[in-house]
């Protein structure tokens, strides 16, 4: 795996060791930047507020700070794939500009329930496990009801899913608007 593009671009970046973690690829990766920066969604990254959920070794999430997102959020629980991501923002010099939370991403969604949401995000990228499809739609299901709090008015939720699993088209206020397929993979767009 490397950084596409930005202040990193070409720099390598490492993953855990394994099968539990299936990082998202130079390619898709690509893809969702190129949306991200096109015309028609307009420029979002610059200066967007991240968060980047099941984050893994981090590797969109570190994409989106190469691409000068002012802040991401990562959310990850299993050990590996933290240690995975604590060494690919060491080995990059990365020390600001970045929360970590060691923590299961619907626990983390329901922190709103009973607190606000710290700061509302611009951008939002959850890619679970691919075995786990409950994940999708409880995470995106938090994220059109109880934590819309998370969302800035105008937030963009890009989900990772495999070709052949459909995700619903709307999830509480969250209204699919694109979907692109790419290999195996897939990714929905979501905004109000």
């Amino acid at each position: 795996m490397r950084v596409i593009a930005g202040q990193f671009r070409s720099r390598t970046l490492d993953a855990p060791a394994g099968l539990a973690t299936r990082p998202t690829s130079d390619r898709l990766r690509e893809t969702i930047f190129n949306v991200l920066t096109s015309r028609v969604e307009a420029p979002r990254i610059e200066q967007a507020r991240f968060l980047d959920l099941y984050s893994g070794s981090g590797a969109v999430g570190i994409e989106a700070l190469s691409r000068a997102a002012s802040h991401v959020t990562f959310v990850e629980k299993a050990r590996p794939a933290l240690t995975a991501l604590r060494a690919n923002l060491t080995r990059l010099g990365i020390t600001g500009g970045f929360t970590i939370h060691n923590s299961a991403v619907t626990a983390f969604l329901r922190q709103t329930e009973s607190n606000p949401a710290p700061a509302a995000f611009d951008i939002v990228f959850l890619d679970p496990p691919y075995d786990l499809a409950a994940e999708y739609s409880t995470a995106l299901n938090l994220l059109g009801n109880s934590a819309s709090s998370f969302l800035a008015p105008q937030a963009l939720v890009i989900a990772e899913h495999r070709r052949k699993d459909t995700l619903a088209d709307t999830y509480g206020n969250l209204t699919r608007t694109r979907l692109l397929q790419q290999g195996d993979a897939s990714l929905s767009f979501y905004s109000r």
